[in-house]
């Protein structure tokens, strides 16, 4: 596993000393509230200090600044993802506190916030973060990630949300806001080329239509590079390309009352992702994830990946101090991506997945404000989605067994069924170094292998459910502040499962009961069943928060929370039968301060937290060998707490610096409510870095009508442990990646010019381990992005 570079900063190899420095210096921590997005920026005046913290955010479903909001909240504008060149969520993750994101693809995204990660490709289990987009929830995985591209803003909420957010919104919420159509006339161009082939091109065209009434806008965008590995069988890996639209309409309503209707298209068709084996050496030897690929299939390994969304936003002035607001949404994706599980020329795991999903929603929300000492709202939801995961699996069985004979454990179990005859450990390739196919076995058993055996198994889930919500808050003095909230869930969830028969039997099925496989049917990786198995349950919960904001003066305020979340109850169904996990609950306290200092040249933000979890659902192998590979458990209990800390401050005119440093204790309990030693007993949370800072600069130098930029930024985290199970070698160590932009606006920002760089100093690190390769005695590792560079070019009209 890579270490930090030995040029890194020191606060990335001892990430405790930002946060001291800082103190020592006389700066608070910050919040990175950046400034609201506006024509012509780049030419604009550089960053005031009575303009850090002027962004204006809807968490709490009314427009406030982000210093007003009781809750532990980033805010980017478009802008600042623009001038840092952030087109996907995990582009912004680095400089977001608590937040971690993982894509081995577009269609598996994993993200993470304090140490929680919301990332199952399943149909039946329901998501723990909520990523909204315009205020529909999209949050299901394999249709969660979009571009960024064309935004009005980003907000990035931790700690329990469900009263705001929902029911999925377990310990925090992701919300996309995107640019609706406006009152003007108006467009951008962006073009740009960089390293591995990559094109870049995106922008938008605004029209009023009607003055005062009816306005349109149409956005776009588009990049494709080819991947960063080469696969000897054809093609290249970790690539990207992908096609993205949005259509908006805006009408004014009456004196104050306005209606959007928004639709969004995204395809995805990148190459396939580097799953490489980390004990199947390629020719050359190298079992490295940064070596060259020998995955079957080639050019046919990839993704394709459509994600469709209609959106109907209104927001009616019903007189005095009341607003009801209607949120309609429909989503639906399908998706089919070709994998190479076991990461080797072998053929031994070939695999496939096909998703798809269709989702609707209605929200409506009454809002009071009376401008003075309370504003809230009430309302009511529904949600109904359907989806299912297809999982087809092929190979050839003589490479399974010699990759599965390296186990010794697995040849004792074979000998054994053979009468105590020895089994030996087969060759993976023969001379040529192909693989080895022409072996004989005792007893003749390899006449019994198919070179072509082909399954599939899949899950399905149904979700209905219905909502009602109550949120309010109360000036009780002029510096204290007082809110509550509660929502009410009700739910019809349908779980299903089916195993698909093969299509010859297998030496597997001839070995008998004791071999060590599922056995029904002509399968090896799954039971067939008899149709498909599903369970319907109902579930009710109730979740809350309380808080409280109290300004110590007009710069400084502070707040503390006391709030419940909620994953909702998983329905598990295998061959063997179904069972119904409990909810997985956090009860979440937290403090935090907001403000700013210095004349205004500073803003700032920090929190802390403890969650106590109970019924922590998490995935274990599956104990039958066959599939679901990982099913669902209950871990028992868990713990977080941490820190957080940002700063945005003016060092100078025109210079500009953003921080931010978290730190996520997250970890399994020792014991559980009956004091038994639990599964995971002292394990840390998958995918949660202990500590992660970034740090990034924004200079810029007027010269007349132009103008010069520079932008470096760098991001760090501490080691990572990819599954629950803290297996060593599973895991990646600290890290650091190191971007810079640079460049020239022209004609009073009219024209805009850059060149850019992404992890300069070429660091290797991972950014997935084990897989499914784990559960057959290889598992695989991927790769993160090495260097990358570009040039772009940009005019506004």
């Amino acid at each position: 596993m890579t270490q930090p570079s030995a040029c890194a900063p020191a606060f990335a190899r001892r990430p405790l000393c930002l946060a001291l420095c800082l103190a020592m210096a006389g700066l608070p921590f910050a919040v990175s509230a950046q400034q609201a997005d506006a024509p012509d920026t780049d030419n604009a005046s550089p960053a005031g200090a009575t303009q850090l913290d002027t962004i204006v955010v809807t968490a709490q479903k009314r427009e406030q600044q982000v210093s007003e909001v009781p809750i532990a909240i980033t805010a980017y504008s478009g802008d600042f993802l623009d001038r840092q060149g952030i087109t996907t969520l995990g582009g912004l993750a680095g400089f977001v506190p608590g937040l971690q994101v993982q894509e081995q693809s577009p269609n598996n995204p994993g993200y993470v916030i304090r140490g929680i990660t919301s990332d199952s490709g399943e149909a039946n289990v329901q998501p723990r973060i909520s990523m909204f987009q315009d205020g529909v929830s999209i949050s299901r995985s394999r249709g969660a990630s979009v571009e960024l591209f064309d935004m009005e803003r980003v907000e990035v909420l931790r700690g329990p949300q469900g009263t705001l957010f929902g029911r999925a919104a377990q310990v925090g919420a992701v919300h996309l806001i995107q640019n609706k159509a406006r009152d003007e006339n108006s467009g951008q161009l962006e073009i740009g080329v960089g390293s591995d082939s990559q094109r870049l091109a995106s922008g938008y065209v605004n029209a009023s239509i009607a003055p005062e009434a009816l306005f349109a806008r149409v956005a776009v965008f588009h990049e494709e590079r080819d991947g960063s590995i080469d696969n000897a069988a054809g093609g290249t890996l970790n690539g990207k390309d992908t096609t993205a639209v949005r259509a908006s309409l805006g009408m004014l309503v009456g004196e104050a009352s306005r209606i959007d209707l928004i639709a969004n298209y995204q395809k995805d068709s990148p190459p396939g992702t580097a799953f490489i084996s980390g004990t199947i050496p390629n020719r050359q030897g190298s079992t490295s994830p940064y070596a060259d690929a020998e995955l079957n299939r080639g050019d046919e390994l990839g993704l394709d990946r459509k994600v469709r969304g209609l959106t109907a936003l209104g927001s009616f002035w019903l007189g005095g101090n009341w607003t009801l607001d209607s949120i309609s949404g429909w989503r639906s994706f399908d998706s089919h991506e070709e994998f190479d599980a076991d990461g080797s020329r072998l053929k031994a795991m070939e695999f496939a997945e096909i998703a798809q999903g269709d989702q609707w929603s209605q929200e409506f929300r009454f809002s009071f404000d009376n401008g003075d000492n309370f504003a809230g709202f009430f309302g009511a939801s529904y949600f109904h989605e359907d989806g299912s995961q297809y999982v087809p699996f092929s190979t050839d069985e003589r490479s399974l067994l010699a990759l599965l004979s390296q186990d010794a454990t697995f040849r004792d179990q074979i000998g054994a069924l053979l009468g105590g005859i020895p089994f030996p450990a087969i060759p993976l390739f023969d001379a040529n170094g192909d693989p080895f196919t022409s072996y004989a076995l005792p007893g003749g058993l390899h006449t019994l292998l198919n070179s072509d055996h082909r399954e599939a198994f899949a899950n399905y889930g149904t979700t209905k459910a219905w909502d009602v919500f109550v949120d309010g808050t109360w000036r009780v003095t002029p510096a204290l502040e007082l809110s509550a909230g509660l929502r009410a869930t009700w739910e019809e969830q349908t779980a299903g499962y089916q195993g698909f028969a093969g299509n010859a039997p297998t030496l597997f099925n001839g070995l008998g009961a004791g071999a060590p496989a599922p056995l029904a049917g002509n399968n090896i990786i799954n039971s067939a069943t008899d149709g498909r198995l599903q369970r319907t349950e109902n579930f009710d919960a109730v979740v809350g928060r309380i808080a409280a904001r109290y300004e110590f003066s007009p710069t400084l305020s502070g707040y503390a929370t006391a709030s419940r979340g909620r994953r909702p109850n998983v329905i598990d169904v295998t061959p063997q039968g179904s069972e119904v996990l409990p909810a997985e609950i956090v009860n979440s306290y937290e403090i935090g301060l907001k403000g700013g200092t210095a004349g205004g040249r500073l803003a700032y933000d920090m929190s802390a937290y403890w969650y106590d979890y109970s019924d922590f659902q998490t995935q274990i192998p599956n104990p039958t060998g066959g599939t679901p590979f990982l099913i669902p458990t209950n871990g028992g209990n868990a713990t977080a707490k941490g820190i957080e800390a940002s700063i945005t401050g003016e060092l100078a005119d025109g210079l500009v610096l953003f921080a931010n440093y978290a730190w996520t204790h997250a970890r399994f309990d020792d014991r559980d409510d009956d004091g038994n030693p639990q599964l995971y007993a002292g394990h840390r949370f998958r995918l949660t870095p202990d500590h992660s800072a970034a740090l990034g600069l924004d200079w810029r130098v007027p010269m007349g009508s132009n103008s010069f930029y520079l932008r470096p930024s760098y991001t760090w985290k501490s080691r990572v442990y990819f599954e629950d199970e803290n297996t060593p070698g599973l895991e990646q160590g600290a890290y650091g990646l190191l971007s810079l932009r640079m460049g020239m606006t022209l004609d009073n920002g009219r024209w805009d010019i850059g060149l850019w760089g992404t992890n300069l100093t070429d660091e290797e690190y991972l950014i997935d381990a084990g897989n499914t390769g784990r559960q057959f005695g290889t598992p695989t590792f991927i790769a993160g992005q090495p260097r990358a560079y570009g040039i772009t070019a940009k005019v506004r009209f």
